[in-house]
Protein backbone atom coordinates (compact mmCIF):
# COMPACT_ATOMS: atom_id res chain seq x y z
CA UNK A 1 0.00 0.00 0.00
CA UNK A 2 1.20 3.44 -1.09
CA UNK A 3 1.65 6.12 1.79
CA UNK A 4 -0.65 8.37 -0.06
CA UNK A 5 -3.87 5.19 -0.35
CA UNK A 6 -2.73 4.45 3.17
CA UNK A 7 -3.25 8.36 3.78
CA UNK A 8 -6.74 9.00 2.19
CA UNK A 9 -7.53 5.76 4.25
CA UNK A 10 -7.36 6.85 7.15
CA UNK A 11 -8.56 10.37 6.83
CA UNK A 12 -11.73 8.55 5.51
CA UNK A 13 -11.50 6.83 8.70
CA UNK A 14 -11.25 10.20 10.58
CA UNK A 15 -13.74 11.23 9.08
CA UNK A 16 -16.17 8.52 9.73
CA UNK A 17 -15.21 8.48 13.36
CA UNK A 18 -15.93 12.39 13.46
CA UNK A 19 -19.47 11.90 11.83
CA UNK A 20 -20.34 8.62 13.92
CA UNK A 21 -19.38 10.42 16.86
CA UNK A 22 -21.42 13.61 15.74
CA UNK A 23 -24.56 11.01 15.59
CA UNK A 24 -24.10 9.86 19.02
CA UNK A 25 -23.92 13.18 20.72
CA UNK A 26 -27.31 14.13 18.90
CA UNK A 27 -28.45 11.09 20.51
CA UNK A 28 -27.50 11.91 23.68
CA UNK A 29 -28.93 14.88 23.16
CA UNK A 30 -32.45 13.74 22.02
CA UNK A 31 -32.26 10.73 24.54
CA UNK A 32 -35.03 12.93 27.12
CA UNK A 33 -37.28 14.00 23.82
CA UNK A 34 -40.18 11.36 23.51
CA UNK A 35 -40.79 12.00 20.11
CA UNK A 36 -37.10 11.39 19.29
CA UNK A 37 -35.79 8.36 17.53
CA UNK A 38 -32.58 6.79 17.62
CA UNK A 39 -30.32 8.15 14.89
CA UNK A 40 -28.28 5.28 13.38
CA UNK A 41 -24.85 6.05 11.19
CA UNK A 42 -24.33 3.39 8.46
CA UNK A 43 -20.82 3.09 6.58
CA UNK A 44 -21.21 3.80 2.95
CA UNK A 45 -17.98 3.06 0.46
CA UNK A 46 -18.04 5.19 -2.93
CA UNK A 47 -14.38 5.29 -4.71
CA UNK A 48 -12.30 3.85 -1.91
CA UNK A 49 -13.88 6.67 0.53
CA UNK A 50 -16.50 5.94 3.29
CA UNK A 51 -19.13 8.33 4.26
CA UNK A 52 -21.55 8.33 7.17
CA UNK A 53 -25.31 8.09 5.67
CA UNK A 54 -27.67 8.90 9.35
CA UNK A 55 -30.67 5.94 9.46
CA UNK A 56 -33.18 6.53 11.84
CA UNK A 57 -34.38 3.45 14.23
CA UNK A 58 -37.90 2.23 13.59
CA UNK A 59 -41.08 -0.08 13.40
CA UNK A 60 -43.92 0.57 11.32
CA UNK A 61 -45.37 -2.72 13.47
CA UNK A 62 -44.98 -1.70 16.65
CA UNK A 63 -45.73 1.73 15.38
CA UNK A 64 -49.21 0.72 14.49
CA UNK A 65 -50.18 -1.10 17.42
CA UNK A 66 -49.03 1.89 19.51
CA UNK A 67 -51.29 3.90 17.51
CA UNK A 68 -54.39 1.11 17.75
CA UNK A 69 -54.19 1.28 21.40
CA UNK A 70 -54.25 5.27 21.81
CA UNK A 71 -57.26 5.46 19.85
CA UNK A 72 -58.82 2.78 21.51
CA UNK A 73 -57.73 4.48 25.16
CA UNK A 74 -58.93 7.86 24.40
CA UNK A 75 -61.95 6.34 23.03
CA UNK A 76 -62.59 5.10 26.69
CA UNK A 77 -61.49 8.02 28.83
CA UNK A 78 -63.60 10.64 27.11
CA UNK A 79 -66.95 8.43 27.63
CA UNK A 80 -65.96 7.44 31.30
CA UNK A 81 -65.23 11.11 32.23
CA UNK A 82 -68.72 12.18 30.45
CA UNK A 83 -69.95 9.34 32.58
CA UNK A 84 -68.46 9.71 36.12
CA UNK A 85 -70.00 13.38 35.91
CA UNK A 86 -73.28 11.61 34.85
CA UNK A 87 -73.00 9.44 37.81
CA UNK A 88 -73.04 12.78 40.00
CA UNK A 89 -76.66 13.30 39.27
CA UNK A 90 -77.44 10.00 41.72
CA UNK A 91 -75.26 11.76 44.62
CA UNK A 92 -73.70 10.49 47.56
CA UNK A 93 -75.72 7.09 48.33
CA UNK A 94 -75.86 7.63 51.79
CA UNK A 95 -77.33 11.25 51.68
CA UNK A 96 -80.35 9.85 49.87
CA UNK A 97 -80.37 12.17 46.87
CA UNK A 98 -80.61 9.96 44.34
CA UNK A 99 -84.04 9.64 42.11
CA UNK A 100 -84.49 5.95 43.69
CA UNK A 101 -83.78 7.32 47.23
CA UNK A 102 -85.87 10.32 46.83
CA UNK A 103 -89.52 7.87 45.75
CA UNK A 104 -88.20 5.61 48.96
CA UNK A 105 -88.85 8.96 51.14
CA UNK A 106 -92.07 9.97 49.03
CA UNK A 107 -93.49 6.55 49.64
CA UNK A 108 -92.89 6.50 53.78
CA UNK A 109 -94.06 10.27 53.91
CA UNK A 110 -97.58 9.05 51.75
CA UNK A 111 -97.64 6.11 54.11
CA UNK A 112 -97.48 7.80 57.24
CA UNK A 113 -100.10 10.60 55.90
CA UNK A 114 -102.21 7.75 55.08
CA UNK A 115 -102.14 6.47 58.46
CA UNK A 116 -103.19 10.07 60.11
CA UNK A 117 -105.02 11.99 56.59
CA UNK A 118 -106.32 14.75 58.81
CA UNK A 119 -103.03 15.78 60.22
CA UNK A 120 -101.48 18.39 57.87
CA UNK A 121 -97.81 18.26 58.83
CA UNK A 122 -98.33 14.94 57.60
CA UNK A 123 -99.13 16.41 54.36
CA UNK A 124 -97.00 18.95 54.57
CA UNK A 125 -94.67 16.27 54.76
CA UNK A 126 -95.57 14.44 51.73
CA UNK A 127 -96.06 17.89 49.62
CA UNK A 128 -91.74 18.81 50.82
CA UNK A 129 -91.01 14.24 49.63
CA UNK A 130 -93.13 14.95 46.54
CA UNK A 131 -91.31 18.77 45.76
CA UNK A 132 -87.54 17.14 46.77
CA UNK A 133 -87.93 14.09 43.85
CA UNK A 134 -89.73 16.58 41.42
CA UNK A 135 -86.43 18.62 41.98
CA UNK A 136 -84.31 15.96 42.13
CA UNK A 137 -85.57 15.25 37.97
CA UNK A 138 -85.43 18.69 37.29
CA UNK A 139 -81.21 19.52 38.62
CA UNK A 140 -80.54 15.62 36.77
CA UNK A 141 -82.47 16.81 33.28
CA UNK A 142 -80.33 20.43 34.08
CA UNK A 143 -76.69 18.40 34.58
CA UNK A 144 -77.28 16.42 31.74
CA UNK A 145 -78.07 19.13 29.02
CA UNK A 146 -74.92 20.73 30.97
CA UNK A 147 -72.26 17.24 30.37
CA UNK A 148 -74.13 17.29 26.70
CA UNK A 149 -73.49 20.83 25.98
CA UNK A 150 -70.20 20.75 27.56
CA UNK A 151 -69.32 17.79 25.45
CA UNK A 152 -70.24 19.92 22.14
CA UNK A 153 -67.44 22.52 22.79
CA UNK A 154 -65.32 19.61 23.63
CA UNK A 155 -66.03 18.17 19.90
CA UNK A 156 -65.41 21.37 18.36
CA UNK A 157 -61.89 21.91 20.18
CA UNK A 158 -61.14 18.14 19.32
CA UNK A 159 -61.85 18.93 15.62
CA UNK A 160 -59.94 22.18 15.61
CA UNK A 161 -56.87 20.64 16.84
CA UNK A 162 -57.28 18.04 14.12
CA UNK A 163 -57.48 20.32 11.19
CA UNK A 164 -53.99 21.73 13.46
CA UNK A 165 -52.25 18.72 13.32
CA UNK A 166 -53.13 18.14 9.59
CA UNK A 167 -51.89 20.99 8.83
CA UNK A 168 -48.91 20.72 10.71
CA UNK A 169 -48.45 17.28 9.07
CA UNK A 170 -48.34 18.68 5.52
CA UNK A 171 -45.49 20.74 6.52
CA UNK A 172 -43.62 18.11 7.81
CA UNK A 173 -44.29 15.63 5.10
CA UNK A 174 -43.59 18.01 2.37
CA UNK A 175 -40.20 18.45 3.84
CA UNK A 176 -39.39 14.65 4.31
CA UNK A 177 -40.59 14.18 0.47
CA UNK A 178 -38.07 16.93 -0.73
CA UNK A 179 -34.94 16.08 1.59
CA UNK A 180 -35.53 12.51 0.46
CA UNK A 181 -35.52 13.40 -3.42
CA UNK A 182 -32.33 15.44 -2.41
CA UNK A 183 -30.36 13.04 -0.53
CA UNK A 184 -30.60 15.02 2.63
CA UNK A 185 -30.96 14.03 5.97
CA UNK A 186 -34.34 13.62 6.56
CA UNK A 187 -34.74 11.65 10.27
CA UNK A 188 -35.51 14.86 12.72
CA UNK A 189 -38.45 15.36 10.00
CA UNK A 190 -39.55 12.03 10.19
CA UNK A 191 -39.57 12.00 13.64
CA UNK A 192 -41.89 15.25 13.90
CA UNK A 193 -44.29 13.48 11.27
CA UNK A 194 -44.87 10.55 13.65
CA UNK A 195 -45.31 12.85 16.61
CA UNK A 196 -48.01 14.65 14.72
CA UNK A 197 -49.62 10.89 13.90
CA UNK A 198 -49.45 9.83 17.53
CA UNK A 199 -51.22 13.22 17.85
CA UNK A 200 -53.83 12.59 15.71
CA UNK A 201 -54.70 9.33 16.98
CA UNK A 202 -55.57 10.53 19.98
CA UNK A 203 -58.30 12.35 18.41
CA UNK A 204 -59.63 9.55 15.78
CA UNK A 205 -58.62 6.22 14.78
CA UNK A 206 -56.78 5.98 11.85
CA UNK A 207 -54.44 3.88 9.72
CA UNK A 208 -51.16 4.97 8.37
CA UNK A 209 -50.13 4.10 4.74
CA UNK A 210 -46.35 4.63 3.70
CA UNK A 211 -45.86 5.62 -0.56
CA UNK A 212 -43.11 6.07 -2.32
CA UNK A 213 -40.81 9.02 -1.93
CA UNK A 214 -41.30 8.82 1.82
CA UNK A 215 -44.78 9.93 1.48
CA UNK A 216 -47.47 8.83 3.82
CA UNK A 217 -51.14 8.89 3.19
CA UNK A 218 -53.52 8.82 6.20
CA UNK A 219 -57.32 7.31 6.47
CA UNK A 220 -59.62 7.14 9.59
CA UNK A 221 -60.48 3.44 10.69
CA UNK A 222 -62.85 3.54 8.43
CA UNK A 223 -61.40 4.27 5.49
CA UNK A 224 -62.09 8.00 4.87
CA UNK A 225 -59.04 9.60 3.71
CA UNK A 226 -57.83 12.34 5.93
CA UNK A 227 -54.38 12.81 4.37
CA UNK A 228 -53.67 12.21 0.97
CA UNK A 229 -51.09 14.94 -0.86
CA UNK A 230 -53.23 17.56 0.95
CA UNK A 231 -54.92 17.34 4.71
CA UNK A 232 -58.86 16.76 4.16
CA UNK A 233 -61.35 19.72 5.67
CA UNK A 234 -62.94 18.20 9.12
CA UNK A 235 -65.80 20.26 9.84
CA UNK A 236 -68.16 19.97 12.99
CA UNK A 237 -71.76 20.93 12.33
CA UNK A 238 -73.46 21.94 15.72
CA UNK A 239 -77.02 22.29 16.34
CA UNK A 240 -78.88 23.05 18.88
CA UNK A 241 -79.39 20.04 21.76
CA UNK A 242 -82.40 19.05 22.44
CA UNK A 243 -83.19 16.96 25.17
CA UNK A 244 -83.39 12.78 24.15
CA UNK A 245 -81.70 13.39 21.10
CA UNK A 246 -78.65 13.56 19.31
CA UNK A 247 -76.33 16.09 18.04
CA UNK A 248 -74.40 17.81 14.91
CA UNK A 249 -72.70 15.37 12.79
CA UNK A 250 -68.45 15.46 12.25
CA UNK A 251 -67.49 15.35 8.20
CA UNK A 252 -64.40 14.77 7.00
CA UNK A 253 -64.27 16.16 3.35
CA UNK A 254 -68.43 16.07 3.30
CA UNK A 255 -68.76 12.62 4.49
CA UNK A 256 -70.56 12.63 7.87
CA UNK A 257 -68.36 10.09 10.01
CA UNK A 258 -70.83 9.99 13.20
CA UNK A 259 -74.15 10.03 13.23
CA UNK A 260 -77.14 7.23 12.79
CA UNK A 261 -76.73 8.66 8.57
CA UNK A 262 -72.90 8.02 8.37
CA UNK A 263 -71.69 5.22 5.83
CA UNK A 264 -68.74 5.20 7.21
CA UNK A 265 -68.23 6.20 11.16
CA UNK A 266 -65.29 6.80 12.85
CA UNK A 267 -65.15 3.48 15.56
CA UNK A 268 -62.51 4.75 18.25
CA UNK A 269 -60.03 8.03 19.42
CA UNK A 270 -61.30 11.07 21.86
CA UNK A 271 -63.87 12.36 19.18
CA UNK A 272 -65.78 8.75 18.95
CA UNK A 273 -66.16 8.87 23.06
CA UNK A 274 -67.05 11.95 23.24
CA UNK A 275 -69.84 11.51 20.61
CA UNK A 276 -71.18 8.26 22.36
CA UNK A 277 -71.24 9.83 25.19
CA UNK A 278 -73.36 13.21 24.26
CA UNK A 279 -75.93 10.63 21.83
CA UNK A 280 -75.73 7.36 23.56
CA UNK A 281 -75.31 7.55 27.43
CA UNK A 282 -76.73 10.79 28.07
CA UNK A 283 -79.35 10.63 25.96
CA UNK A 284 -80.17 6.87 27.08
CA UNK A 285 -79.73 8.25 30.63
CA UNK A 286 -82.41 11.01 29.91
CA UNK A 287 -85.02 8.80 28.21
CA UNK A 288 -84.65 6.89 31.53
CA UNK A 289 -85.26 9.85 33.84
CA UNK A 290 -88.34 11.52 31.32
CA UNK A 291 -89.88 7.67 31.93
CA UNK A 292 -89.57 7.65 35.42
CA UNK A 293 -91.10 10.85 35.32
CA UNK A 294 -94.21 10.09 33.25
CA UNK A 295 -94.51 6.68 35.36
CA UNK A 296 -94.42 9.22 38.38
CA UNK A 297 -97.56 11.55 36.57
CA UNK A 298 -99.27 8.56 35.59
CA UNK A 299 -99.50 6.61 39.77
CA UNK A 300 -100.59 10.55 40.74
CA UNK A 301 -103.35 10.84 38.31
CA UNK A 302 -107.18 11.48 39.10
CA UNK A 303 -109.97 9.78 36.77
CA UNK A 304 -112.93 10.54 36.10
CA UNK A 305 -115.82 10.56 38.88
CA UNK A 306 -118.71 11.85 37.58
CA UNK A 307 -119.41 8.45 34.81
CA UNK A 308 -118.80 10.98 31.97
CA UNK A 309 -115.84 9.29 31.00
CA UNK A 310 -113.51 11.99 31.11
CA UNK A 311 -109.82 11.08 30.43
CA UNK A 312 -107.32 11.09 32.88
CA UNK A 313 -105.82 13.88 34.48
CA UNK A 314 -102.67 14.52 36.18
CA UNK A 315 -102.71 15.21 40.13
CA UNK A 316 -99.92 15.44 42.33
CA UNK A 317 -97.34 15.92 40.16
CA UNK A 318 -97.83 17.55 36.64
CA UNK A 319 -96.05 19.02 34.32
CA UNK A 320 -95.75 22.14 31.53
CA UNK A 321 -97.89 20.46 28.72
CA UNK A 322 -100.53 18.24 31.66
CA UNK A 323 -102.80 17.89 32.56
CA UNK A 324 -103.21 15.29 30.00
CA UNK A 325 -101.06 12.05 30.93
CA UNK A 326 -97.93 11.86 28.75
CA UNK A 327 -97.48 8.62 26.88
CA UNK A 328 -95.21 7.65 25.57
CA UNK A 329 -92.94 10.50 27.87
CA UNK A 330 -92.00 13.54 25.35
CA UNK A 331 -88.34 14.25 25.62
CA UNK A 332 -87.15 16.13 28.91
CA UNK A 333 -90.03 15.31 30.75
CA UNK A 334 -88.24 14.58 34.06
CA UNK A 335 -87.15 18.34 33.65
CA UNK A 336 -90.74 19.69 33.09
CA UNK A 337 -92.40 17.55 36.07
CA UNK A 338 -93.44 19.69 39.13
CA UNK A 339 -95.88 19.17 42.26
CA UNK A 340 -99.43 20.34 41.04
CA UNK A 341 -99.59 24.45 42.92
CA UNK A 342 -103.56 22.87 43.73
CA UNK A 343 -101.88 21.12 46.61
CA UNK A 344 -99.63 23.13 48.22
CA UNK A 345 -100.64 26.09 50.29
CA UNK A 346 -96.99 27.78 49.82
CA UNK A 347 -97.94 28.60 46.20
CA UNK A 348 -100.99 30.54 46.49
CA UNK A 349 -104.11 30.66 48.03
CA UNK A 350 -105.77 28.42 46.04
CA UNK A 351 -103.13 25.58 47.23
CA UNK A 352 -104.91 22.91 49.67
CA UNK A 353 -103.44 19.70 51.57
CA UNK A 354 -107.23 18.26 51.27
CA UNK A 355 -106.71 17.35 47.47
CA UNK A 356 -104.24 15.47 47.78
CA UNK A 357 -106.46 12.95 50.24
CA UNK A 358 -109.99 13.61 48.64
CA UNK A 359 -109.09 14.40 44.59
CA UNK A 360 -110.49 17.32 43.00
CA UNK A 361 -107.05 18.81 41.59
CA UNK A 362 -109.11 18.95 38.37
CA UNK A 363 -112.51 19.84 39.66
CA UNK A 364 -115.06 18.30 41.28
CA UNK A 365 -115.72 15.29 38.82
CA UNK A 366 -112.52 14.18 39.74
CA UNK A 367 -113.10 14.18 43.38
CA UNK A 368 -112.82 11.38 45.80
CA UNK A 369 -113.51 12.00 49.60
CA UNK A 370 -116.86 12.18 51.61
CA UNK A 371 -116.16 15.23 53.06
CA UNK A 372 -114.59 13.75 56.34
CA UNK A 373 -111.05 14.45 57.46
CA UNK A 374 -110.58 10.79 58.27
CA UNK A 375 -110.59 9.76 54.49
CA UNK A 376 -108.15 7.60 53.54
CA UNK A 377 -108.80 5.49 50.52
CA UNK A 378 -107.36 7.73 47.90
CA UNK A 379 -104.07 7.87 49.78
CA UNK A 380 -103.90 4.40 50.06
CA UNK A 381 -105.02 4.12 46.64
CA UNK A 382 -102.10 6.13 45.80
CA UNK A 383 -99.73 4.39 47.89
CA UNK A 384 -100.83 0.99 45.79
CA UNK A 385 -99.78 2.84 42.92
CA UNK A 386 -96.66 3.57 44.21
CA UNK A 387 -95.70 0.03 44.44
CA UNK A 388 -97.55 -1.77 41.83
CA UNK A 389 -96.02 -3.08 38.65
CA UNK A 390 -96.55 -1.05 35.90
CA UNK A 391 -94.87 -0.81 32.48
CA UNK A 392 -92.29 0.76 31.10
CA UNK A 393 -90.75 1.73 27.59
CA UNK A 394 -88.32 -1.69 26.89
CA UNK A 395 -86.22 -0.08 24.81
CA UNK A 396 -84.46 1.61 27.59
CA UNK A 397 -82.86 -1.56 28.52
CA UNK A 398 -84.60 -1.86 31.90
CA UNK A 399 -87.18 -4.51 31.70
CA UNK A 400 -90.47 -3.57 30.98
CA UNK A 401 -92.56 -4.47 34.10
CA UNK A 402 -92.06 -2.92 37.60
CA UNK A 403 -92.20 -0.37 40.48
CA UNK A 404 -91.51 3.10 40.71
CA UNK A 405 -88.88 2.19 43.18
CA UNK A 406 -87.39 -0.73 41.37
CA UNK A 407 -87.04 1.41 37.88
CA UNK A 408 -85.70 4.32 39.55
CA UNK A 409 -82.76 2.02 41.14
CA UNK A 410 -82.29 -0.04 37.76
CA UNK A 411 -81.69 3.03 36.20
CA UNK A 412 -79.14 3.98 39.03
CA UNK A 413 -77.65 0.85 38.46
CA UNK A 414 -77.32 0.72 34.71
CA UNK A 415 -75.43 4.07 35.11
CA UNK A 416 -73.13 2.94 37.72
CA UNK A 417 -72.90 -0.34 35.52
CA UNK A 418 -71.80 1.61 32.42
CA UNK A 419 -69.40 4.01 34.16
CA UNK A 420 -67.68 0.46 35.98
CA UNK A 421 -67.65 -1.09 32.21
CA UNK A 422 -65.80 2.30 30.36
CA UNK A 423 -63.13 2.54 33.83
CA UNK A 424 -62.32 -1.41 33.23
CA UNK A 425 -61.65 -0.56 29.70
CA UNK A 426 -59.71 2.37 30.18
CA UNK A 427 -57.75 0.00 32.69
CA UNK A 428 -57.29 -2.54 30.11
CA UNK A 429 -56.61 -0.14 27.18
CA UNK A 430 -54.27 2.00 29.39
CA UNK A 431 -52.32 -1.58 30.21
CA UNK A 432 -52.09 -2.07 25.92
CA UNK A 433 -51.22 1.34 25.38
CA UNK A 434 -47.68 0.96 28.34
CA UNK A 435 -46.98 -2.35 26.84
CA UNK A 436 -46.91 -0.96 23.27
CA UNK A 437 -45.33 2.02 23.87
CA UNK A 438 -42.76 0.21 25.78
CA UNK A 439 -42.02 -1.85 23.00
CA UNK A 440 -42.06 1.17 20.75
CA UNK A 441 -39.74 2.03 22.89
CA UNK A 442 -37.08 -0.38 23.32
CA UNK A 443 -36.98 -0.60 19.75
CA UNK A 444 -36.47 3.29 18.78
CA UNK A 445 -35.45 5.05 21.51
CA UNK A 446 -31.95 5.93 22.64
CA UNK A 447 -30.48 3.27 25.03
CA UNK A 448 -27.59 6.12 27.32
CA UNK A 449 -25.51 2.58 27.97
CA UNK A 450 -25.27 1.95 24.56
CA UNK A 451 -24.42 5.14 23.15
CA UNK A 452 -21.82 5.64 25.53
CA UNK A 453 -20.39 1.99 24.71
CA UNK A 454 -20.34 3.50 21.16
CA UNK A 455 -18.72 7.02 21.65
CA UNK A 456 -15.71 4.97 23.65
CA UNK A 457 -15.06 2.69 20.53
CA UNK A 458 -15.42 5.96 18.04
CA UNK A 459 -12.50 7.79 19.98
CA UNK A 460 -10.02 4.79 20.14
CA UNK A 461 -11.35 4.50 16.43
CA UNK A 462 -10.50 8.21 16.24
CA UNK A 463 -7.45 8.30 18.24
CA UNK A 464 -5.75 5.23 15.87
CA UNK A 465 -6.87 7.12 12.60
CA UNK A 466 -5.42 10.20 13.91
CA UNK A 467 -2.09 8.06 14.99
CA UNK A 468 -2.03 6.33 11.70
CA UNK A 469 -1.72 10.17 9.60
CA UNK A 470 0.83 11.20 12.18
CA UNK A 471 2.69 8.27 11.30
CA UNK A 472 2.17 8.35 7.70
CA UNK A 473 3.22 12.25 7.97
CA UNK A 474 6.50 11.56 9.82
CA UNK A 475 7.18 8.83 6.54
CA UNK A 476 6.21 11.45 3.81
CA UNK A 477 8.82 13.89 6.16
CA UNK A 478 11.60 11.50 6.50
CA UNK A 479 11.17 10.69 2.64
CA UNK A 480 11.94 14.53 1.68
CA UNK A 481 14.26 15.05 3.60
CA UNK A 482 16.14 11.88 1.96
CA UNK A 483 15.25 13.07 -1.37
CA UNK A 484 16.18 16.65 -0.59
Amino acid sequence: MSLSVAYNTARSSLQASQSQMAIVSRNTAGASDPTYSRKIGAFVTTGGAARVTVLRASDRALLNKMLETTSDAATQKALLEGLQRLSQTIGDPELDESPAARIGALSSALKQYANAPDDTVLARGFVKAASDLATSLNQATSSINAIRQETQFQIADSVSRINEILAKFKIANDEVMSGSALGRDVTDALDTRDSLIAQLSEEVGITVVPRADNDIAIYTDSGVALFDRLPRSVRYEPIALEAGKPGGAILIDGIPVTGSSSPMPLNSGNLVGLVKLRDDAAVQYQKQLDELARGLIAAFAEYDKSGAGKPDRAGVFTYSGGPSIPNPAPEGLAGLIKVSDAVDPSKGSGGKFERIRDGGINGADYTYGDGTASFSTRLYQLVNAMQADRTFDPSLGLGDKMSLQDFASSSAGWLEAQRQDASQQVAYQETLLAQASEALSNSTDVNMDDETALMLQLEKSYSASAKLISVIDQMLQTLLNAVG
